[in-house]
């Protein structure tokens, strides 16, 4: 009996690994170069294996969205970005990243935190996963955090959450996360009332 469509999901798969060679370490992340056997035969796959992230989609009593904006090397832009940040701390838990990280990118705490949607990000070329945090209940962290690189110019703005959506959809903000975390915020709070 075919399965509907409301009913598709991702499913995990595991065909054997013939071989898996680290091809680069990085500082933050590698580079892995395997073997796979697939079907009657096997293919050659390279990708960036990642530690996974955070990202926080923070909203105010005003129904505003915080973003920041940082330098991304890679392509060469200041974008627009939810707050966020790597799972790079042995044995700590993504809600516990996610507080982590909006301290120290915005100086802020939140009282009320929900899984708000997780996505591989690119899984032909990486094997992260991120998990976006709805953050509420905002008020500033007691200290200050010291930025250094990138975040040492850290500009943070607050947002109209439909305004943010309306420059994901025009082009005017490209980062995916941001995408993808202010619009699920929006159906959220629209399933909400």
């Amino acid at each position: 009996m075919p399965e509907s469509a409301s009913g598709l999901r991702d499913e995990p798969f595991d065909p054997e690994v013939l071989q898996s060679d680290l091809v680069f370490e990085g500082a933050v992340w590698d580079v892995r170069d395997d073997r796979v056997r697939y079907g009657d035969g096997e293919i050659r796959r390279q990708y960036v294996a990642h530690t996974g992230a955070v990202a926080i989609v923070a909203l105010d009593d005003d129904g505003r969205v915080l973003l920041i904006q940082q330098y991304r090397h890679p392509i060469r832009h200041r974008d627009w970005e939810l707050p966020a940040g790597l799972l790079d701390v042995a044995g700590e838990e993504p809600l516990a990243a996610a507080q982590r990280e909006l301290a120290e990118e915005a100086d802020l705490v939140a009282d009320h935190w929900e899984p708000l949607v997780s996505s591989w990000t690119t899984p032909g070329g990486n094997d992260e996963i991120i998990h976006v945090f709805l953050a509420t209940g905002l008020r500033a962290a007691e200290t200050a955090h010291a930025r250094v690189d990138e975040e040492a110019d850290i500009r943070v703005e607050w947002m109209p959450l439909a305004d943010a959506v309306d420059a994901v959809l025009t082009g005017r903000m490209r980062n995916g996360i941001l995408g993808l975390g202010v619009m699920a915020a929006t159906l959220r709070t629209r399933r909400e009332g």
